[in-house]
């Protein structure tokens, strides 16, 4: 079961209240001039990272996505997007430096979501839904019980529930800045007529986190984790 969105256009004010996420989408292969204008919001370190990537499609949608998510946030804060100043825990989650905002990005074959809210962790997984041997995948990553999920289901519905798994565990992973250190330690529960929900970490139960799960665009997967339960979900339009 997924959450029904709906994407609707840029508001006139950037208002995020507390209970609020607001999750953007916005498309990465977007004009050489527009390129250009969201490079200029970088920040050197930024701007050396996108140089590091070999092929231009990697560099272009680096500078994209990091362009974009300062301009959001800019907008948020009333401020110009060069003048964002980032913070970095040891993993490398970027926060934002004296602000109650937090979020987090991910994007994926061309496509990006942003998940933006205020003090409390969140985190953001877009995957795109390609073929791969998923079981082989399953049983590496997965807990025992995940796996077992998975492998009864009927073949045509296993790609689905792995990318709903993998999408919901780096959605939490991101969002308390493990990145992907630990798979197999958060589990998840999965069923055909409930939500995916957060099951243990480490062998514990846990109830507070809110997963939410979304189809942003055709063939792709997204979840995203609240650190308490989630309020209002509102679904955004990046043009440019």
């Amino acid at each position: 079961m997924f959450k029904e969105c709906f994407w609707f256009p840029a508001p006139e004010d950037f208002v995020l209240l507390p209970n609020e996420v607001h999750i953007w989408r916005a498309n990465l292969n977007i004009s050489s001039s527009t390129i250009i204008q969201l490079r200029e919001t970088l920040s050197v370190d930024e701007e050396q990272r996108a140089d590091r990537f070999h092929f231009e499609r990697d560099r272009v949608h680096f500078i994209a996505a990091r362009g974009i998510l300062r301009t959001l946030l800019a907008q948020y804060l009333k401020t110009s997007a060069p003048h964002l100043q980032f913070i970095y825990s040891a993993r490398g989650k970027p926060s934002l430096k004296d602000s109650k905002i937090t979020f987090n990005l991910s994007h994926s074959h061309g496509l990006a979501l942003y998940a933006i809210t205020l003090s409390q962790k969140v985190g953001i997984d877009l995957e795109y839904m390609r073929d791969i041997e998923t079981t082989q995948l399953a049983k590496r990553f997965f807990t025992p019980s995940e796996y077992n999920t998975l492998i009864s289901l009927p073949i045509q519905q296993q790609k689905m529930a792995f990318f709903q798994f993998w999408t919901a565990k780096e959605a939490y992973l991101k969002a308390t800045g493990d990145g992907l250190v630990g798979l197999q330690n958060v589990e998840f529960s999965l069923s055909l007529d409930k939500p995916i929900s957060l099951f243990k970490i480490a062998g514990k139960t846990v109830e507070s986190w809110s997963i939410q799960q979304f189809i942003p665009q055709l063939n792709y997967m997204a979840t995203v984790a609240i650190e308490t339960k989630a309020g209002d979900i509102k679904f955004w339009e990046w043009s440019n």
